[in-house]
């Protein structure tokens, strides 16, 4: 999966890490920042959500599209789709821009609105990412977990360094019988549910 990435999806994730890069060090307004995920925590979603079983594939805070791309690898090793939601037009236009020049139409589907409108309609989540607004974290658990698929894998960025803002749904996660759930230190921290 990772030794023959195509060109046009290698070309974008450049692009897209310089941007990132660029946004970090000037005086972007934080809400338009991109704010995405660094590269290994992209190979870290793509190899576990390579092995998930069958079923939806979400994604809820799509930004330009940087860590769908690397989903979007996985979605082409096992055959699935994803589909991914963001509510900012700039980014929507943004990612739009990412998925057509990175190929990756034919497994990505890009929802523009607020995620939490469009959950009740995904019984069978297999693999959900979640990297949105921390204040809707704590929603979005409350409406996949419920709906994960046994063995189904829900991840959340920034459990580590957004900690004390994500404490409510960590908290709930960390204690809820449905699933098994980790803090891994990669990248920002990711808090991995499995349901079992």
């Amino acid at each position: 999966m990772f030794h023959h990435i195509p060109q046009p999806i290698l070309d974008r994730m450049a692009y897209l890490e310089r941007l990132d890069a660029q946004d970090r060090t000037d005086s972007t307004p934080r809400s338009q920042r991109l704010r995405q995920i660094p590269p290994k925590t992209g190979k870290f979603l793509a190899l576990l959500a390579s092995n998930v079983p069958e079923g939806d594939w979400i994604e809820i805070g799509t930004s330009a599209g940087y860590s769908t791309l690397w989903l979007a690898l996985a979605c082409r090793a096992t055959g699935a789709k994803i589909t991914t939601f963001e509510g900012l037009e700039e980014k929507v236009k943004l990612a739009s821009e990412t998925f057509r020049l990175a190929g990756v139409g034919d497994v990505v589907e890009l929802i523009e609105g607020d995620a939490r409108h469009y959950l009740s309609r995904y019984s069978n989540v297999a693999f959900c990412f979640l990297d949105a607004e921390k204040e809707v974290y704590l929603d979005c658990y409350e409406a996949v977990v419920p709906n994960l698929v046994r063995g189904g894998l829900l991840i959340a960025d920034n459990a580590i360094n957004h900690e004390p803002a994500l404490r409510p749904m960590l908290d709930r996660a960390l204690q809820d019988e449905r699933v098994d759930t980790l803090i891994i230190p990669i990248g920002k921290g990711e808090l991995v549910c499995r349901r079992w």
